[in-house]
């Protein structure tokens, strides 16, 4: 599997991400207490199919003998810092922070994106950690360049992140994107040398998607419903991702523009 897309591909991703962040925006303005978790799964995937999409989580399965993912949006709710369920029957409550990790196909390509954002008023650190985590993503995208490897961009977002105190997980990294819904390389959120040194080519696509924790700690733990993924101290948990393209004559596109 090729590291790099071709031209074509990448004009249909950015269609695709399009479409993503539409479906992710319809989710999220529908955000408000009291509102049941699988009614925001049920309007994001509305979306996708209406637009020519189809969703990439519902069903995913790391290997076969792991249970299929059972919702479109992967909606994570304060400590669960991603993976949560979409499907269940649980009301957001004011002061609530909650994660949407979305995917989708379109012509036969993939593109990823997540946002985390409040429910009603939140604490100021709450708030903090959301624009902390959004801003780091940022700054991971903009050391995103060709010649460039791709730890640049694991340090930008460490740099950014560490004199906020905050915990970046480690278990969960960024990769390659399109043709599988995970590709190689790793793109880690952190500098370490467990990691090859990959260069970034010209035309190669990457989902960037820090996690941070708010009590500093970074060590994870999978709940018992054997997917959602929460911060081990249980402090709150925000993740923000997106999917770009990074060539030579632009730089690095964001392919699915954040909605909020």
């Amino acid at each position: 599997m090729s590291l790099t897309k071709t031209d074509k591909e990448i004009d249909s991703m950015r269609r695709g991400g399009a479409l993503l962040s539409r479906a992710l925006k319809s989710a999220v303005d529908a955000v408000a207490p009291g509102v049941i978790l699988y009614e925001l799964d049920v309007i994001g995937e509305r979306v996708i199919l209406e637009g020519g999409g189809k969703p990439s989580f519902k069903g995913y399965q790391p290997s076969p003998k792991d249970t299929p993912f059972p919702s479109t949006i992967c909606i994570s709710v304060n400590e669960e810092v991603v993976h949560g369920l979409g499907n269940r029957d649980l009301k957001l409550k004011e002061g609530d922070i909650v994660g949407f990790d979305i995917g989708c196909w379109f012509e036969g390509l993939c593109t990823d994106m997540a946002v985390t954002v409040p429910v009603g008023k939140v604490t100021p650190e709450a708030r903090k950690l959301i624009d902390v985590t959004r801003a780091s993503l940022i700054a991971g995208v903009a050391a995103a360049k060709v010649g460039n490897e791709i730890k640049d961009i694991s340090r930008a977002i460490e740099e950014y992140v560490k004199p906020h105190g905050y915990g970046i997980v480690r278990a969960l990294v960024g990769h390659g994107v399109g043709h599988q819904v995970h590709e190689a390389p790793h793109v880690p959120n952190y500098v370490s040398d467990r990691y090859p040194k990959v260069m970034i080519e010209d035309n190669m696509c990457l989902a960037l998607e820090p996690m941070l924790g708010l009590g500093g700690d970074y060590h994870v733990d999978t709940a018992q419903d054997g997917w959602s993924i929460v911060m081990s101290d249980g402090s709150l948990g925000s993740h923000f991702e997106v999917t770009i393209a990074i060539t030579k004559e632009a730089g690095a596109e964001i392919l699915t523009p954040l909605p909020v």
